[in-house]
């Protein structure tokens, strides 16, 4: 089976590239032959020869130029190479299959308005940037080639199927799949006190991590507000974003320099998984975020909002909590609050690998071939 898979560009600390390259390795097993078609790609070791990279990378300014130069030159070679399947995931009309990770782009600037001030919200009307991409999904998901979907949650499944108006058949809901041997509670032995040890954080202390890039979309702002309430707890900001800066800043504005603590970005996350108590993300949109899902192997709670497809693997005080609004803070307070309670974290914490468990990196696997193999056989999704 030929397969050609689609993402611009490898971004170590992003979720979706992340999820490529997980798929990668995993259908490379299953006897598939993947081909990438990107601007530039981390080859990471071990690919093996199943696995090789066609360049598409046209020259450009600015994003709108690049995306959609990009999309040009990726169509081009589809017309030029033998491929069964093409799965895009990025917004291109001339793949079979679009794996929905980045969501909807019509929700996520909808969610964005809402939280944003007046100015705010008429430079994101005005933006030529969503104008290009709110036509290029349109594109997409009325293109006649398209013939399914892959949604990494039950929530862009709906939003998918309100905005656009998809039949059911084409709408398959996979999972990110995740390594459920890299990332396990073992972590908490091999680095609890060793990281906390280099910040002066007590053992007994309560540990809140957040990762991600994007803070504004994915609610520092707010996380930060809410630790103003929490007495000795800390919180781990881990990731790279242009307003770091001004987080940092805020941090000490607000009396917090001693408790919240910025690492900038991460090549390897798992050091800050072994040694928090608690995962927190109350994003104000996230389809499935990768990093919740480590978190949740790695034994931790989730705290997050109903705008992020992770809500869908906690029930309230079993595996975490769900905030309605990513922009209360007293509600977000609240859910840290109920998570810093004696034992809570640790209870909820096991609940959370339980959960996560049937959706490691085989299974992820074998719902996608699968998908494929009846594609193929069936002529329709």
């Amino acid at each position: 089976m030929k397969i050609a898979l689609v993402r611009q560009r490898y971004n170590p600390y992003g979720g979706a590239e992340r999820f490529v390259e997980r798929a990668m390795t995993a259908l490379a097993a299953q006897d598939v032959e993947l081909t990438l078609l990107a601007r530039a790609w981390f080859d990471a070791p071990g690919a093996g020869e199943q696995r090789r990279l066609i360049r598409c990378d046209p020259f450009y300014i600015g994003r709108v130029w690049r995306d959609w130069g990009f999309a040009r030159a990726v169509c081009a070679a589809v017309q030029t190479h033998s491929f069964d399947l093409v799965q895009s995931h990025e917004r291109i009309s001339c793949c079979d299959v679009y794996r929905a990770g980045d969501g909807v782009h019509r929700q996520w600037l909808a969610n964005r308005k809402r939280g944003a001030g007046v100015w705010e919200r008429i430079a994101l009307t005005l933006n030529p940037y969503h104008w290009y991409t709110l036509a290029a999904e349109k594109r997409l998901f009325q293109s006649p080639r398209l013939r399914a979907v892959i949604c990494n949650s039950n929530m862009v499944k709906e939003e998918v199927r309100r905005h656009f108006d998809l039949a059911e058949d084409k709408l398959h809901v996979i999972y990110n799949g995740v390594d459920l041997v890299a990332y396990n509670p073992a972590l908490r032995e091999e680095w609890r006190a060793r990281k906390r040890a280099e910040l002066g954080i007590a053992d007994s202390a309560m540990v809140f991590l957040f990762v991600g890039s994007g803070f504004a979309r994915k609610g520092v702002p707010q996380l930060l507000r809410a630790m103003t309430g929490m007495r000795g707890a800390h919180l781990m900001v881990v990731g790279k974003d242009r307003e770091l800066a001004l987080m940092q800043r805020t941090a000490g504005d607000m009396k917090l320099a001693d408790r919240v603590h910025f690492t900038g970005g991460q090549d390897d996350v798992k050091p800050w998984y072994g040694m928090a108590d608690c995962f927190v993300l109350p994003t104000l949109y996230d389809p499935f975020p990768n990093a919740a899902l480590e978190a949740m192997a790695c034994g931790l709670p989730l705290i997050t909002s109903l705008q992020c497809g992770a809500a869908e693997f906690v029930e309230s005080s079993v595996e975490g909590y769900v905030c309605r609004d990513p922009l209360d803070v007293l509600e977000l307070a609240r859910c840290l609050n109920l998570a810093a309670a004696p034992g809570q974290a640790q209870r909820m914490g096991a609940a959370a690998r339980r959960r996560v468990e049937p959706y490691g990196l085989d299974a992820m696997a074998r719902r996608l071939t699968g998908l494929y193999a009846d594609l193929l056989l069936t002529g329709s999704p």
